[in-house]
């Protein structure tokens, strides 16, 4: 214990209550805890609602049951705003109703990965919590078309909503909520493999506030959807069309065209996509600044050339597979002002024409953190070693296979590959 009893009392003495509690505020859960069982005064004063406006339970994951969550929301009340749940999958919906019941000016409620939780605590929430402004429904995979119907219903002032991997969503649950929900800024649907155009004309009719979208992996999704998307979302800055791989670049014209805020766009595994869309794209968004390109594999060193010329805010570019980029394309790159001044992350993972003179070009690149370098076979280790003696602070992931073993005397031994040798 820091204190004998009678300096405790001291402090409480001099120091008002109000003080003690805005002190108190400053505290983490654990240290809230500990100062509880100090004595009598400081255990109502650390139990005080104000002092848990915001919980974050993710590092007792495994030990919280439902029973603590409804502790926590009787003790916090109307004080708390902000909880999260992540990874709690032993809380379900009876303890979650209780929290709503009781938590009713909630505005940031984490429940990613609470796996029991079934529509019945979206319903809790559209009832008590009208206040909730951020919700993560992450792999809660019970969750369907219902529960964004309620939501739409009883939590009109959502900006943030994340459900990604819930693969009962379809169309219908996306009108549903955008219909009620029209202030979204942000919209995760990573996963939702049910999802297709139709679902992004609806977005597109009714939230003319987004700002961000995720769409990786719904491979339904086709340039129809996106054009449409683009159309009525012109403030749009981040958007993963990742894993749809139908698309071509008449979506990245869309972008283009429409939505020239647009800072982060990634597009790994998109294979149809050309340097014609992306050229198009550089030329009207100037403020892109990350990019993931990887097996983007008909993309050549003209894409890098015009991002280098119309995107000087460029700080992350992922070419991984990209397998036509060339020494050149790294020049244009680390010759641009992005280069130079703002480039910090650069994957070229089997980029197979990538060579050591690429790395000379990138030792341009001042404010690099980050190359990643796996399995560029043209590459060395001295080549890696002196781009760090320019550039000391980078660091640079890279992979060399052991060499293939030769060919036995006589022809009588069979010659493995690369894969084997590790294998």
């Amino acid at each position: 214990m820091v204190f004998s009893n009678n300096d405790e009392g001291l402090i409480n003495k001099k120091l008002p209550k109000e003080l003690l509690l805005r002190i108190f505020s400053f505290l983490d859960i654990v240290t809230l805890c500990r100062c509880a069982q100090i004595s009598k005064a400081w255990n109502i004063l650390a139990l005080d609602g104000s002092n848990w406006q915001r919980i974050d339970l993710f590092n007792f994951q495994t030990d919280v049951e439902g029973r603590v969550v409804e502790n926590i929301s009787k003790r916090c009340g109307g004080f708390l705003r902000k909880l999260s749940l992540r990874g709690c999958i032993g809380v379900g919906d009876s303890s979650l109703k209780t929290f709503a019941q009781n938590c009713r000016n909630i505005e940031h409620l984490n429940l990613n990965g609470c796996t029991k939780i079934t529509d019945s605590t979206c319903y809790s929430l559209s009832r008590f919590c009208s206040k909730l402004k951020h919700l993560d429904l992450t792999s809660c995979v019970s969750i369907t078309n219902s529960s964004l119907k309620g939501i739409s219903e009883g939590c009109r002032h959502l900006e943030y909503l994340n459900l990604s991997w819930c693969d009962q969503i379809t169309k219908d649950g996306v009108e549903a909520l955008v219909r009620g929900c029209r202030g979204l800024r942000a919209l995760l649907l990573r996963g939702c493999t049910q999802l297709e155009d139709e679902a992004l004309k609806h977005i597109q009719n009714y939230c003319h506030e987004l700002v961000s979208l995720n769409l990786q992996s719904c491979s339904r999704v086709t340039d129809d959807g996106v054009v449409q998307l683009c159309r009525g979302c012109p403030r749009l800055q981040a958007l993963c069309l990742s894993g749809c791989g139908s698309l071509t670049d008449a979506s990245l014209t869309a972008l283009a065209l429409n939505c020239p805020r647009l800072q982060i766009l990634e597009a790994a595994r998109c294979s149809h996509l050309t340097d014609a869309g992306f050229t198009l794209l550089a030329r009207n968004c100037h403020d892109l600044e990350k990019m993931d390109l990887e097996e983007c594999i008909l993309i050549t060193d003209r894409t890098l050339t015009q991002l280098s010329i119309h995107c000087p805010k460029l700080q992350a570019l992922s070419l991984s597979h990209c397998e036509l980029i060339t020494d050149d394309g790294i020049l244009h790159l680390s010759n641009s002002p992005c280069g130079h001044e703002r480039l910090r992350v650069l994957e070229l993972d089997n980029c197979l024409l990538i060579t050591d003179v690429a790395l000379e070009h990138l030792e341009h690149c001042r404010g690099l953190e980050r190359l990643e370098l796996y399995d560029c076979q043209q590459v060395t280790r001295a080549g890696i070693k002196r781009m760090r003696a320019q550039l000391p602070h980078v660091k640079v992931h890279a992979y060399f296979a052991p060499v293939t073993p030769p060919t036995a005397v006589g022809g009588g031994g069979q010659r493995l590959c690369r894969c084997c040798v590790l294998l």
